[in-house]
């Protein structure tokens, strides 16, 4: 009985310790927090934007139909690569072209009779030439016919001459005024003649100009039934078949759109990047481009173009045509140039640009998620009123076992790592989680470093 009574209290004894233990070490535990740890190290650091869109060609051209009619001929197919000038497509132009032809007989029938009128004024030129000539010469023997009735007068009233002869220097003398007045007559009736003729040729030549006016318009009407290519490149887009109808000034019709010429000399990438990135966005910044559909390659390219007008990311519109004030996220469009596009590069593919906005060498960095906001009451209880509420920003370093929180200076943001301008030293032991931890973590907390949580929930 004594032998039991003693196991039973040897018993109990050892209960009473180990429970007194596990309190002892319960209590000495309590209020100290499990944090995981990271250090503050020096090293190259790199601000990257990346954005998502699709691949596009700088410079495209939807060709649409300029006239109403069925297609009948198509003479390129997608893929092809086109010239400027390159006649693409024909529609229906039995009409148009009937005109244009009747339009060309009219011209030459007018450009005939303007022909046969310049002719005939040329012909009175050469007749007023002459008949001019004509009357300068009667005129000089009408001169000496004048000088011979003068002498011969004298002779006669000197009685050294007949009266015959005298008669007959007189009739001379008037035969050669008749003829003067004859050939001034001619020339008149001839400048009336060519008076007409160049009225003729004037009205025929107004035709001429009115039925190649006419003929120009008709032109334009059937050309508007025939495509031509605007630039070189290459067709990317053929919605339309041979026989379909096309349709003329009506935007997303079937028919509207004959097909697309894109030029591929420059290729770029059309993203959208968030409103808070697009202020670190600057013209030529170097970026790197991967494309869904080529996996496994990077290329690179430079910006090129930003927007200026914020685009709502639920319809795609620019935020100014909105009708209604709203708080939803936007983007900005931005678009990268390809140095070197591959051949096998399509318009439409979807892509991702890594803009790289800014570099830092050599500099000390921390993981961004250690990072967080303390007001300043937390931080010093006997603060001023006015400025309890002011944010801090900082880290809490490792202090024996203790997490002391310490006000940072940052630049630049990498994918996963941070400047720090001031606060820090290469070395430092920080927390870097739980996030929860960061989130509620006070000032001089007693902490445990437990990194292997961190480790298997990587692994």
């Amino acid at each position: 009985m004594k032998l039991k009574w003693k196991i039973s209290l040897a018993v109990a004894l050892f209960v009473t310790i180990s429970a007194a233990v596990y309190a002892s070490i319960s209590y000495s535990k309590r209020g100290i927090v499990p944090v995981q740890t990271g250090r503050v190290v020096r090293q190259d650091l790199a601000a990257i934007v990346t954005a998502s869109g699709e691949i596009k060609p700088r410079n495209y051209v939807n060709i649409g139909a300029n006239a109403m009619g069925r297609i009948t001929e198509i003479l390129v197919k997608e893929g092809d690569r086109v010239r400027k000038g390159q006649l693409l497509a024909k529609l229906e132009s039995v009409q148009p072209q009937a005109e244009v032809t009747a339009q060309q007989a009219s011209v030459g029938s007018a450009q005939a009779e303007s022909a046969a009128s310049e002719a005939g004024l040329k012909a009175a030129d050469d007749n007023m030439l002459t008949l001019q000539a004509s009357i300068d010469r009667t005129r000089a023997e009408l001169e000496r016919a004048e000088v011979d009735f003068q002498r011969a007068k004298e002779l006669f009233e000197a009685k050294l001459i007949a009266r015959q002869e005298y008669d007959q220097k007189k009739s001379g003398l008037d035969a050669q005024r008749a003829a003067v007045r004859e050939a001034e007559t001619r020339l008149v009736g001839a400048r009336a003649s060519r008076a007409e003729t160049a009225a003729r040729l004037s009205a025929v030549q107004k035709r001429v100009a009115q039925n190649q006016a006419m003929l120009t318009r008709v032109n334009d009407v059937l050309e508007r039934h025939y495509s031509f290519a605007p630039l070189d490149g290459m067709v990317t887009n053929l919605p339309v078949r041979v026989g379909e109808t096309a349709v003329m000034g009506i935007q997303n019709t079937p028919g509207s759109l004959l097909m697309t010429i894109a030029d591929m000399s420059l290729i770029t990438a059309e993203v959208k990047v968030d409103e808070t990135d697009i202020v670190n966005v600057k013209l030529d910044q170097k970026a790197d481009i991967t494309i869904d559909a080529i996996p496994g390659r990077v290329f690179h390219g430079h910006v090129i173009e930003i927007g200026n007008t914020a685009i709502l990311r639920s319809t795609g519109l620019a935020a100014s045509q909105s009708m209604i004030s709203s708080q939803e996220a936007k983007d900005f469009k931005v678009i990268v140039a390809l140095d070197n596009p591959p051949d096998e590069i399509r318009p439409g593919l979807s892509c991702t640009a890594k803009v790289t906005t800014a570099t830092r060498k050599h500099v000390v960095v921390a993981p961004i998620q250690a990072l967080t906001i303390r007001q300043k009451r937390d931080l010093e209880p006997n603060a001023p009123a006015e400025s309890a509420k002011e944010e801090v920003q900082g880290v809490f370093v490792l202090s024996g076992d203790k997490a002391i929180f310490r006000k940072v200076e940052t630049g630049i943001a990498g994918a996963t790592d941070i400047e720090i301008l001031s606060g820090l030293n290469e070395g430092d032991q920080i927390v870097t989680g739980s996030f929860k931890v960061i989130r509620t973590l006070k000032n001089q907390a007693r902490i445990r470093v437990d990194n292997e949580a961190a480790l298997k929930a990587a692994g």
